[in-house]
């Protein structure tokens, strides 16, 4: 990345690519973008904020990658046939993932790389956060909006050290060499558990610090392999939060043991804990009306269901939950993990709700339906009902919505059902 370069970033719209963006914005580069959901319009203060920042904004249709343009930025999902993409390798351009150039940025620096199935989003903020009030000022890349920096994903910093947030899904995270590298938990998600440990098991061994989570039984099996790592768990003691649940007491664990480990003082980091918001769409709760609460999640795997439910049902009030399902293999391979954590969680007064599954698209098998999970809660006496369009649900969940419930939008990848919860919560007011 020496001198000026012109980046064109393919999907810039997605939460990562454009938190990556920012940064390459802000180290003299510059940035042209495209987005399918800036052609269609959708989100247009979104890419406003894009534009605003600097991203030059191009139809995705192949006639911004010109000549001028050093290389193409892609994410793992971006396919081949996008006309951006063909353009590119009809002209030679390279193509570069996110990962890659993320991982060149933060190899130069003090890097704390955050992994893990779950948290990974919660714990990046929390130690950005800390680090800022400790005066160290880092540089922050998430893969979400941190409330407490006025929902940005991207913070530039003004000292050498990076927090970033790694993702092993693709198995990028092995691009990455650590300074300190956490790891919050493992388990199935994208990949196959052996092919996940050895993921990780490749991420702290090329870091010179590991920072790991004990809870975890996997976690646990890898700390073994490293017996210098700084390991945390629940144990320890509890800490006050404004964030609520089990599970974001282990990821402000997470998050003190690496303040610890920069030299932030005690006190400094169990304020900033305290003062720490949240991530948006992380059980993010939108608003209250009349007696409503209306809250946007971004739960898309069992565990995180799992987290969401625990402290959604530690309320009181009827839970009017939605859950959209994203990609037919994950709804496949969990289908019975998910209709057992509904069903535990679920209570006769609830409603649940499921659309069809999200699909992005190209050569999968549609074996499973959304109505194969209702069909199993139903016989269980679950309130469960299945309606393939998103809007029939907001109808519904409108009509039925009274003082004291606690309406959740849940789902991932789709920015659509963000949009969903403020829709529904400016209707309710």
């Amino acid at each position: 990345m020496a001198g000026q370069n012109i980046y064109f970033f393919c999907g810039v719209g997605g939460s990562g690519m454009s938190a990556l963006a920012k940064i390459v914005l802000a180290q003299g580069h510059q940035v042209y973008g495209s987005d399918r959901n800036y052609d269609a319009g959708r989100f247009p203060d979104h890419f406003n904020h894009l534009k605003n920042a600097g991203v030059l904004m191009r139809p995705q249709d192949g006639s911004g990658v010109s000549s001028d343009v050093d290389a193409v930025i892609v994410s793992s999902a971006v396919e081949p046939t996008i006309p951006d993409v063909k353009a590119a390798l009809e002209q030679t351009i390279p193509i570069i993932k996110r990962a890659e150039l993320l991982a060149e940025i933060c190899n130069k620096a003090k890097s704390i790389c955050v992994g893990g199935t779950n948290g990974k989003s919660t714990v990046t903020g929390m130690i950005g956060w800390i680090l800022n009030q400790g005066g160290q000022k880092p540089t922050i890349i998430n893969g979400g909006g941190m409330l407490n920096f006025n929902r940005e994903n991207a913070v530039i910093g003004r000292s050498d050290k990076i927090v970033v947030e790694t993702d092993e899904s693709d198995g990028t995270i092995t691009n990455f060499h650590a300074d300190i590298a956490v790891v919050t938990n493992i388990a199935e998600d994208h990949k196959d558990m052996a092919e996940l440990m050895d993921i990780f098991r490749r991420f702290l061994s090329q870091s010179r610090q590991q920072v790991l989570n004990l809870d975890c039984p996997n976690v646990a099996k890898l700390a073994k392999d490293f017996p210098d790592a700084v390991c945390y768990s629940t144990a320890n003691d509890s800490l006050s939060l404004a964030v609520p649940g089990d599970h974001n007491q282990s990821n402000a664990q997470a998050a003190k043991t690496v303040a610890q480990l920069c030299g932030v003082d005690k006190d400094i980091t169990d304020a900033a804990l305290k003062s720490f918001q949240g991530i948006t769409s992380r059980l993010e709760v939108v608003g209250q009306a009349n007696g409503i609460t209306v809250i946007d999640d971004f739960g898309h795997n069992p565990d995180k269901i799992r987290a969401g439910l625990k402290t959604l049902k530690q309320n009181d009030g009827r839970l009017i939950l939605m859950y959209q399902p994203h990609g037919f293999k994950p709804t496949r391979d969990h289908k019975d993990e998910l209709i057992q954590i509904f069903a535990e969680y679920l209570g006769p007064n609830d409603i649940f709700y499921m659309p069809d599954i999200l699909y992005f698209g190209g050569t999968v098998s549609k074996d499973i339906s959304s109505n194969d999970i209702i069909t199993a809660l139903r016989e269980k006496g679950i309130n469960a009902f299945y309606r393939p369009d998103k809007q029939d649900v907001q109808s519904e969940i409108i009509t039925q919505a009274k003082a004291g419930d606690i309406i959740c939008i849940m789902g991932a990848r789709d920015d659509s059902l963000r949009e969903m919860a403020r829709s529904i919560f400016q209707y309710l007011r």
